[in-house]
């Protein structure tokens, strides 16, 4: 059995406050010694690297529909084991899921931990019936453990008596904390929600402003009480992972990571390097040279911030589309994949990019594809077999400008059905419920994957590294 301290915290819908409360609560225990081990429910890249940051530590992204049910239990075993407490940060309701019966929720995932909940609730303009939804909340799902209630945004002191007397008394579930109306949101939000701490000059200041407001207004002691109260969790297996190779041979795989491109799951990561391949990072906005590389791989980001400094590195855009043409191993994900088409339109003007694929990407005031994906691999490529289920999810505002088949060969335009390797079987894609353009060896989609919930990627994507290391000697 395996002692993990643990809290799940939750809302009735986003915006509710949980990542400030999370955060908060994340830099206040690692400010006072405690060694803080940070999860994030879902598929979200910043809200994980911001709890990262408020703990010194890590995140770790906890999908139930992106990992396959057993292995919840054991990822969270496995990067927990050397934590003192960990702080579960749920999305969106507490029960909305996948479905009318929630599956995915973040319910689900409490249960499937054994983890006491927390739930943060918006008292604005009311009193008595935030006892009403309290004990709605605990008697709606069995097996869920509401340990307590945190109120945020309340008016002042009698408001806040009167909540906490109506909560405890009528609904039985102890308030840890009450918060005040904050005036100004300390971490700014844009079109892809919370703007990310690369994008903050002073990320120490607004993380420690946080832990002091919950400092001052939650009872962390009666937090960590509940945290160690939860029960132990029984043995989870490990996946299963393939043996070393033999030969010792480690491709170079360049990962761009900087301003405009950051998103990467860690275990994506690791698996690549449990492959046999050995990570260098490299950067797009940088004009300065590479290593020798064997592979590439370009996450998600925020190409569109940094177009301007992105088109006019000819010196990166050209040296990425020789690379392409030339063989290397490519693997690219949304703002990776509009990196790699032929340009990107902002309100009109085209900055051009790598020009590996001959299609303009444009940017759209609204949401293009958002929320899980499902595709099936009809086409050859070195990355995906042929057959596979591809679980994934896709949050992009850009779409590709072109109907399929208009790429003449000497201009801009997207191929023919024929080039793409992935049928959406729910979700957007690029196109006509297509995704995963292909050339050479090459693949770029709008589809983020997540290495445990597609074992064979990192395996496949080293093997075509390691090829092409052994074919240049």
């Amino acid at each position: 059995m395996n002692y993990r301290p643990r809290l799940v915290l939750a809302g009735l819908s986003g915006g509710a406050g949980k990542t400030i409360l999370s955060l908060g609560i994340c830099r206040a225990l690692a400010t006072a010694g405690l060694r803080v081990r940070p999860f994030k429910k879902g598929p979200d890249y910043i809200d994980a690297a911001w709890l990262g940051l408020a703990a010194g530590h890590d995140a770790t992204n906890l999908d139930p529909f992106l990992l396959p049910p057993d292995r919840i239990p054991s990822l969270f075993l496995e990067k927990s084991a050397d934590g003192d407490i960990s702080i579960i940060e749920g999305n969106r309701g507490i029960f909305d899921g996948m479905d009318v019966a929630g599956s995915c929720s973040t319910a689900a995932l409490a249960r499937s931990l054994a983890a006491p909940v927390v739930l943060i609730l918006d008292a604005t303009k009311m009193t008595r019936t935030a006892a009403a939804i309290v004990a709605g909340v605990a008697a709606f799902e069995p097996g869920l453990h509401l340990a307590g209630v945190v109120l945020n945004r309340t008016a002042g002191p009698r408001h806040r008596d009167i909540l906490r007397e109506a909560i405890e008394s009528l609904a039985g579930v102890p308030v840890l904390g009450l918060l005040p109306k904050i005036s100004v949101n300390p971490i700014p939000e844009r079109h892809m929600g919370l703007v990310s701490n690369r994008e903050q000059d002073a990320v120490d200041p607004i993380l420690d402003g946080i832990a002091a407001v919950i400092r001052d207004n939650v009872d962390l002691d009666r937090l960590l009480a509940i945290a160690r109260a939860a029960p132990a969790l029984a043995e989870a297996a490990p996946p299963v992972r393939p043996a070393p190779r033999g030969d010792g041979t480690r491709p170079v795989i360049g990962v761009v990571r900087d301003a405009a491109l950051w998103f990467y799951y860690p275990e994506n990561l690791e698996a690549l390097e449990r492959a046999g391949a050995r990570l260098v990072t490299v950067s797009i906005l940088d004009a300065a040279p590479w290593p020798k590389l064997d592979g590439l791989y370009l996450g998600g980001g925020f190409p569109e911030t940094h177009v301007e400094a992105l088109a006019a590195n000819a010196v990166v855009r050209d040296r990425v589309r020789d690379l392409s043409a030339d063989g290397l191993p490519i693997y690219a994900e949304c703002g990776g994949f509009m990196y790699l088409c032929q340009g990107l339109d902002i309100a009109g003007t085209v900055y051009p990019m790598a020009g590996v694929f001959p299609v303009t990407t444009t940017l759209c005031a609204r949401p293009q594809g958002l929320g899980y994906s499902v595709a099936r691999v009809v086409r050859d490529n070195p990355y995906h077999p042929v057959g596979t289920v591809l679980r994934g999810h896709e949050f992009h505002y850009s779409k590709c400008q072109a109907a399929l088949g208009t790429c003449s060969g000497t201009g801009p335009g997207l191929p023919g059905a024929e080039a793409f390797a992935l049928a959406m079987e729910r979700g957007v894609g690029m196109l006509d419920g297509l995704d995963g353009l292909v050339t050479a060896n090459t693949f770029a989609a709008y589809t983020h994957i997540h290495a445990d919930g597609a074992p064979h990627w990192a395996d496949h994507f080293v093997a075509a590294a390691l090829a092409r290391c052994t074919a240049r000697g």
